[in-house]
């Protein structure tokens, strides 16, 4: 039966045994448990699972040497749901301890499954927002990758922190503003939305667009800055018009 098909009393049932037996695994050095929740066919338990292992690794630092080996070791399986989901239990280290999760991010950016992929990008999207000093870093390692689905993943994975604190994350997007490959350019334009619509943010973007060289992208941003007013109308800080009037004035 599928998590969300039983009741929230069972659910809770359900999320304390999982939280019960992965503690009990890593305590005796063991993956059964964790093994079968990180290869299970329903999202939710696997969530509930890699959740779990960041509990214990919070709250037991005797633990940690053996979580991180543990998820090395999860990191090797041929089964990329494991591999996803040791990435996304990596994720939850990572956004008060990142250094010791650093290699599995790097070795997950170039995993051949693209779940794999994607658990990295929502892994630098959570944990950039709660430890974003280490996280940017990392992330400022890889934009000049020769592999653009390398560099496009690292600008979509900075994103989040970019819609509470676009200063942080507009360095390292300005790296990308003369990227010639289409899907690059595109999340470019795209991230640069999404970080300019909440209070404060259009005033930070356009300010520090005005620097940068590529007017043809920068162009292509406005619009995009402009467009997402209307998409995100409900959410925006300004209205459409506003963002229009603020653009063609300061810029």
């Amino acid at each position: 039966m599928a998590f969300y098909d039983l009741n929230k009393d069972e659910r809770v049932k359900l999320v304390e045994g999982i939280n019960y037996a992965v503690a009990a695994d890593i305590e005796k050095g063991k993956q059964k448990n964790i093994l079968s929740y990180f290869s299970d066919e329903d999202t939710y338990i696997r969530k509930t699972g890699y959740q779990a292992v960041g509990k214990v690794y919070a709250a037991d630092t005797n633990a940690r040497k053996n979580i991180i080996k543990l998820l090395n070791e999860l990191f090797l399986s041929d089964n990329e749901k494991v591999r996803q989901t040791a990435i996304n239990a990596a994720g939850e280290i990572g956004m008060f301890d990142f250094t010791p999760v650093e290699h599995l991010m790097e070795q997950g950016l170039f995993d051949t499954h693209h779940s794999v992929r994607n658990a990295v990008i929502g892994s630098i999207k959570k944990m950039g927002e709660k430890n974003p000093k280490p996280v940017l870093a990392f992330a400022r390692r890889f934009l000049q990758h020769p592999d653009k689905e390398i560099r496009r993943e690292i600008c979509h994975g900075i994103e989040l922190r970019g819609r509470k604190y676009p200063q942080d994350i507009l360095p390292l997007l300005k790296e990308l503003q003369h990227d010639k490959t289409a899907r690059v350019r595109n999340t470019l334009i795209h991230v640069l939305g999404q970080i300019a619509y909440k209070k404060g943010c259009l005033e930070t973007v356009i300010a520090d667009l005005k620097t940068w060289e590529n007017k043809e992208l920068v162009s292509d941003a406005l619009a995009e800055i402009i467009d997402v007013h209307h998409r995100y109308k409900d959410f925006a800080l300004k209205t459409q018009q506003e963002a229009a009037d603020y653009i063609e004035k300061n810029l």
